[in-house]
């Protein structure tokens, strides 16, 4: 029986049928619509949105019908410099490539990883699933082995879990452990639900840490293993089971880093009221209600400074938010 996150029946959009079907990601079937490549019953469709009924329309791209297939799923360990993409070569070795030549459909990539980062990344034809996955706002946790040529002390964990400010906003890690320390090195494990571009790298830097290594770990309930550099395999049932069910489950919201400056928006709104209403008040020769509003500390910045606390026990130390 065929698994998928929607139900089946009825028109569905043009670029998810094609995605389904692994003709290509739902952007570049976007652009397969507008360059006109893209036909339903023998007439050209090249504006959006467009949709089909996968089981009464007769699709064709490019002049080769298209028939819907069931989803596929696979793991892929992937190794340094291969780019997470199914795109233009240009010149650089894509994911894409490391599929076997028989398959009937091309999977996807699910969200981005680096090309210098290795590790797992989930491949798919099942376009609402991916989208699930990707997207920040359904907060499936990533997680990461990443290692630094530096010492990371627990005061620059418990920083990167209280959040460091990017451009993007602000970004923090759900969950941060020191699996190893020495004099010049640190080993941590990193979980994450945005993906910001190069959002690990970034977090460290702003405190003077060059990562070495970065490895995804898990995306959701799996888990890399037993897999070599450049090996893939299908889901087994019960590891697709288990993401289905997350990914079902899984809150639709706004991502982390929208939240956080929507917050710093909203506090900024609120204190411009409170201030006219001390304004009006004053010119009233009444007192403002709620009290005096007060100026930011000189030496603060008006800012709550938050401490953070870690358990240390050996070379393990774990903060959890």
């Amino acid at each position: 029986m065929k698994k998928k996150i929607a139900e089946d029946g009825g028109p569905i959009r043009v670029q998810k049928f094609l995605s389904d079907a692994g003709v290509a990601s739902r952007r570049e079937a976007e652009e397969l619509i507008r360059d006109g490549f893209v036909m339903i019953n023998d007439e050209i469709v090249d504006t959006l949105p467009a949709f089909v009924d996968p089981q009464r329309d007769v699709i064709t791209v490019r002049g080769r019908r298209v028939r819907p297939r069931a989803p596929m799923y696979l793991m892929l360990n992937k190794p340094k410099n291969v780019v997470c993409t199914s795109g233009p070569k240009a010149g650089r070795l894509r994911v894409v490539d490391l599929l076997p030549p028989d398959l009937d459909a091309t999977p996807q990539p699910v969200g981005r990883l680096d090309p210098e980062a290795c590790g797992l990344v989930l491949m798919t034809t099942d376009g609402e699933l991916a989208q699930r996955v990707a997207h920040p706002r359904y907060e499936i946790a990533k997680r990461y082995s990443v290692e630094v040529r530096a010492r990371v002390t627990p005061e620059h964990v418990a920083q990167m879990a209280r959040g460091v400010h990017l451009a993007e906003g602000k970004a923090r890690a759900e969950a941060i452990e020191i699996v190893d320390t020495r004099m010049d090195r640190t080993i941590l494990e990193m979980t994450v639900y945005d993906e910001i571009p190069r959002m690990i790298q970034r977090m460290l830097a702003k405190f003077g840490f060059e990562v070495h290594t970065l490895k995804r770990l898990s995306i959701g309930p799996l888990v890399l293993k037993g897999l070599a550099d450049g090996a893939l395999r299908s889901l087994t049932p019960v590891e697709l089971a288990r993401l289905i069910e997350v990914v079902k489950s899984a809150r639709r919201g706004k991502s982390r880093t929208r939240r956080a400056g929507t917050a710093k928006a909203r506090e900024a709104r609120e204190a411009v009221k409170k201030a006219r209403v001390a304004g009006a008040a004053e010119s009233n020769g009444m007192p403002a209600r709620g009290g005096e509003i007060r100026g930011p500390s000189p030496r603060g910045g008006g800012k709550r400074s938050d401490t953070g606390k870690s358990e240390t026990g050996g070379t393990t130390r774990r903060i959890v938010t």
